[in-house]
């Protein structure tokens, strides 16, 4: 299914919301479980989801959609659901207690090469060689955006780029797994569900773990809010329709162009400076994913 989808219009509306969006939800992250912020990693999983997700559904319920699961909707939706969440984003809140949001975002835009690399074995089919310069370009931005703040030093460990490169490899996979077993019900209620299982992960390791409760400073909660509202209710419920509507390798552009929008967000919002590698790493970045735009519309749907 996911090889005849064709780049529309709607998809790409839904898709630009999550490439503005969630280019800031690192630092929200990364405000609300660093040290002294007050919120455990997959407290702060639970405590995002869980509202948004109930929410959700209950809109659905409202809107008169249809929010009873068939047997094979539950199954999908539920490992896509603990790969997206517990599997992806848990291990970002727990890895950003160790490394700054800037080695998060470089690790994390590895993610596009995870999923070709997936498909490519999926399919028995290996990506063009045009496809392929693509992913590397965008990759390579990143880098080159990335670099100054690396160069000047940045807090990781080798455990926190671990669980890094497994949460890049945990989102692509349930997003593979979304977009290849697509369900009937609308993406509100696919977003509700999906976050409402991995929010049930999320609780189930707070409690194995032995976290602490979460005790937030005023900021935390600001930050929690925020990806809340902003990254779980809007954002991900976008992501939700791209992938049903968009071919994942158009979908997966988004962790290249998020970092780009965070560091001009930050131009416009905070005065941050903007040098040599900054555009340098933006024009790198946009050559990727127009690379794989193009691509895409030159190969067409495959059968």
């Amino acid at each position: 299914m996911n090889a005849e989808k064709k780049v529309n219009l709607q998809g790409l509306l839904n898709l630009f919301v999550v490439y503005f969006v969630w280019g800031s939800t690192y630092l929200a992250i990364r405000v609300a479980v660093r040290e002294g912020s007050g919120f455990p990693p997959f407290a702060l999983g639970a405590m995002r989801v869980l509202p948004a997700a109930v929410l959700l559904i209950a809109w659905g319920a409202i809107t008169r959609q249809r929010v009873k699961l068939t047997r094979r909707e539950f199954v999908t939706l539920f490992f896509s659901g603990l790969l997206l969440w517990l599997g992806g984003n848990g291990l970002v809140n727990w890895s950003e207690q160790r490394a700054d949001s800037g080695i998060a975002a470089l690790m994390i835009a590895a993610t596009p090469i995870w999923v070709a690399t997936t498909e490519a074995i999926l399919d028995r089919r290996m990506p063009s060689l045009r496809f392929i310069g693509a992913l590397l370009i965008g990759f390579s931005g990143i880098a080159v955006l990335s670099w100054p703040v690396l160069r000047s030093g940045v807090r990781a460990d080798i455990l926190s780029i671990i669980g890094l490169l497994i949460a890049g490899f945990s989102w692509g996979s349930g997003t593979i797994l979304q977009s290849r077993r697509q369900v009937g019900v609308r993406s509100v209620v696919s977003a509700g569900y999906q976050q409402f299982f991995g929010g049930l992960g999320f609780v189930m390791i707070f409690l194995l773990s032995g976290e602490p409760l979460p005790d937030p400073v005023p900021e935390a909660w600001w930050a929690w809010g925020y990806l809340l509202v902003f990254g779980s209710l809007i954002s991900f419920t976008a992501y939700v329709r791209a992938v049903e509507l968009l071919p994942t390798s158009i979908v997966m552009t988004y962790p290249y162009v998020n970092p780009v929008i965070a560091v001009f967000l930050g131009r416009i919002v905070l005065n941050e400076s903007i040098t040599v590698w900054t555009i340098a790493g933006a024009v790198l970045v946009l050559l990727g994913v127009a690379g794989i735009f193009h691509e895409r519309r030159r190969n067409g749907p495959r059968p």
